[in-house]
């Protein structure tokens, strides 16, 4: 079992750069989740640990072994990288156990029937991948990364070709595969919701570069700029004004989060800063009371997630626009009058 240590990581397809001096260190026996928007870098960034690219510049260290020095990089087979694509690329004219088996000396082969039975499949051993559903695939290519006893696990969206539900069952029993294994792993994805339920850390991969890496909740709650708490949930970004431990904005007076960037115990400063200011959706409070306090807005859209919804509303008279999370039973619709007001708790701010 070993990390990974990843310095300075250049790779341009042509004149197109795609990583721009990449740090990261993930930690052995742990998960990073690798998030950013399509053309980030984040499969380029897979493919360079696993071997199938190869970098510009920079080095990559497995377990202290560096195994990308610059251009010149070891091959892949000797890396001891389990690599588990989006399509489980599974050979069609192989049975489960052929497909685990490839690769695999043939005198070590007892091993495949216990892979097997370890993602879920004993008796299906025989079936070729026609006779499977995505997920039962997804489960074969898993066992396939593993059948090399590999130290590193790299998932490259493998989850995002499944139905929702389907999805969240398949993945739950991936990572508890690999959490067992107690192996070092790293999954690239575009979905916020499964980077900070399943990961140790996320690192947010941006135009190429590192732009924050950290836990999930410290990303969440403590985003280190506007743009990675954006990218990070849904978030409300605001203009205020701080003095001491309080920042005014349009919401009120509201206690700030003593995490906030550069406001620590020794820095609160009773002079007005001008900041910027991190509301969750969560944070806020839709009431249809025409008396109530807050301000008054209309509802412009809502998006429904079952467990809850995402109310958009304008503020009739500032324009903002605000992001709340409601029950899903609120029952909020396109058009509707409501205030808006502020539900409590501390908040990030930037100065």
């Amino acid at each position: 079992m070993t990390g990974i240590e990843i310095v300075g990581l250049v790779k341009s397809f042509g004149a197109t750069p795609v990583l721009r001096n990449v740090d990261l260190t993930v930690p052995e026996a742990t998960l990073t989740a690798v998030l950013g928007a399509s053309g980030s870098g984040k499969t380029t960034l897979l493919g360079i640990i696993a071997g199938f690219e190869r970098a510009d510049a920079g080095t990559v260290r497995i377990g202290g072994r560096v195994v990308v020095d610059g251009s010149r990089a070891e091959r892949p087979q000797t890396r001891k990288v389990g690599y588990v694509p989006q399509d489980a690329m599974l050979f069609p004219h192989m049975t489960v156990a052929q497909n685990v088996g490839f690769g695999v000396p043939r005198g070590d082969r007892a091993a495949v029937a216990g892979l097997i039975e370890r993602v879920g499949l004993a008796g299906f051993e025989r079936r070729y991948p026609h006779q499977l559903s995505g997920g039962q695939a997804q489960r074969v290519a898993l066992a396939r990364a593993l059948a090399i006893e590999p130290e590193v696990v790299l998932l490259d969206e493998p989850f995002g070709a499944l139905d929702a539900a389907l999805r969240e069952s398949v993945r739950a029993d991936v990572i508890d595969i690999i959490r067992a294994s107690r192996l070092t792993a790293v999954l690239v994805t575009h979905d916020q919701d499964e980077a900070l339920s399943v990961a140790d850390s996320i690192a947010l991969l941006d135009e190429g570069v590192v732009a924050a890496h950290d836990t999930p909740a410290s990303l969440y709650l403590h985003p280190p700029t506007p743009e990675v708490a954006q990218a990070i949930g849904s978030a409300n970004i605001l203009d205020g004004s701080s003095s001491g431990d309080r920042v005014t904005c349009v919401l009120g007076e509201l206690a700030i989060d003593r995490s906030s960037s550069l406001l620590d115990a020794a820095d609160v400063r009773a002079d007005s800063r001008s900041c910027r200011v991190l509301v969750r959706p969560e944070q806020l409070v839709l009431s249809r009371n025409a008396t109530d306090e807050g301000l008054a807005g209309t509802v412009i859209r809502v998006r429904y997630h079952g467990h809850d919804a995402l109310v958009d509303c304008e503020m009739a008279s500032t324009g903002h626009l605000f992001t709340a999370r409601t029950p899903a039973y609120g029952g909020f619709t396109p058009g509707e009058s409501i205030r808006l007001s502020f539900g409590g708790g501390p908040v990030y701010i930037w100065v």
